[in-house]
């Protein structure tokens, strides 16, 4: 019974945290704009990343989250990371 309660208390510390660590709206625009600014240091210049950030739109999951422009997924993330997703790719 013991390890059963100290389970769920794991469990609910780990959802707990997963909750608190998902990214705003705000790290998935900037990591957005970093990774145009990276991949292209004209479109940096011209800041296409602010202009792709800005249209994306933001979708959370409660413990993880996600932004699209259309159809097309544009970056994902969870625990305090996010990851864009191949920009050039159709």
């Amino acid at each position: 019974m013991r390890n059963f309660v100290k389970g769920i208390l794991v469990g609910a510390g780990a959802l707990l945290l997963a909750l608190l660590l998902n990214p705003g709206p705000e790290a998935h625009r900037e990591k957005i704009k970093q990774a145009v600014a990276e991949r292209s240091p004209l479109a940096g210049v011209l800041q296409l990343g602010s202009v792709a950030a800005f249209v994306s739109s933001y979708h959370s999951l409660g413990v993880a989250s996600y932004t699209r422009i259309d159809q097309r997924v544009l970056s994902w993330g969870a625990l305090g990371y996010v990851h864009v997703t191949d920009l050039g790719a159709r």
